[in-house]
């Protein structure tokens, strides 16, 4: 583990199922990764089974879906780590109390030196045009609308991170003219993101736009084709890059302004993936 005085280095993925996951090499990756916190997605697992492949070193927090062998989410924190100390869990429930947010939203504090930082793993639904998971998705899209600005109320060093199945612009996906009447790429859906850090127009797009977020991998990567983090199986997507960007780290501006890396750790071939995401892992100097 690297000193105290290294950054924080946080860590978020898709995992597609995490049993599936090791099964695949997830473990070699993060034994050699050196995380901090890591945010996992699909879990779709039991708490048990985190703790039996994730080992003593790490503490577990996992909030799981209602039908078991869906979504879930996790947060897990190196037990060894100087940087941080333990994780206080703050909420698990998004929207109104009749909407199902199991497994799929769930919240931490931190303690960083003398701050506190609260770290969001998210699981927003990838939705279908036309049916009643679109309606679900547009639910869950509104009460994290309505969570944003009372999370940095709550800590000014905040993190949202996970896949949230949404590409913002026409740099996030490669093949964006034959989605843009479907989900993940819908008007209606980009529109929450141009509310959460700005629209493309805005001149403080993503430096304060918004309700102020700060989508980390656009800010880091600039005005590029990508890079991407989500791979369709079919065809050779993954051979000729043809992905997606939906997976990210939204961070609150001073959170933001503390990030010294961004990197999206691509397998080299297709046969060497583990999920059909790429985790996304983010340095923050705090």
């Amino acid at each position: 583990m690297s000193s105290a005085s290294a950054p924080l280095r946080i860590a978020s993925v898709n995992v597609n199922g995490v049993r599936a996951a090791f099964r695949n090499g997830m473990g070699p990756w993060l034994a050699d990764r050196d995380v901090d916190i890591l945010a996992l997605q699909e879990v779709r697992a039991e708490t048990s089974h985190l703790t039996e492949l994730l080992g003593d070193e790490w503490d577990i927090l996992h909030d799981a879906a209602t039908a078991k062998g869906r979504a879930g989410v996790a947060l897990a924190s190196r037990r060894s780590s100087d940087k941080h100390r333990g994780a206080e869990i703050h909420r698990v429930e998004l929207g109104a109390v009749d909407f199902d947010s199991a497994g799929r939203w769930l919240e931490a504090d931190y303690r960083v030196g003398d701050k506190i930082i609260t770290v969001v793993s998210t699981y927003v639904h990838s939705g279908e045009v036309g049916t009643p998971k679109q309606v679900e998705k547009y639910k869950f899209l509104d009460a994290m609308q309505e969570r944003l600005p009372q999370l940095e109320a709550h800590s000014r060093y905040a993190l949202v991170l996970g896949d949230l199945n949404v590409g913002h612009r026409t740099l996030d996906i490669k093949n964006w003219k034959g989605n843009v009447k479907k989900a993940g790429f819908l008007p209606e859906e980009r529109a929450y993101f141009d509310r959460f850090i700005g629209a493309e127009s805005d001149p403080d797009y993503n430096n304060g736009a918004g309700l102020g977020w700060v989508d980390v991998g656009r800010k880091w990567a600039g005005e590029v084709e990508g890079p991407y983090s989500w791979w369709s199986n079919r065809g050779q997507a993954f051979d000729n890059d043809t992905g997606w960007r939906i997976d990210y780290h939204l961070a609150s501006p001073a959170l933001a302004a503390t990030v010294v890396n961004y990197t999206i750790d691509r397998a080299e071939s297709y046969d060497e993936r583990w999920s059909d995401h790429a985790p996304v892992v983010v340095d923050y100097a705090i």
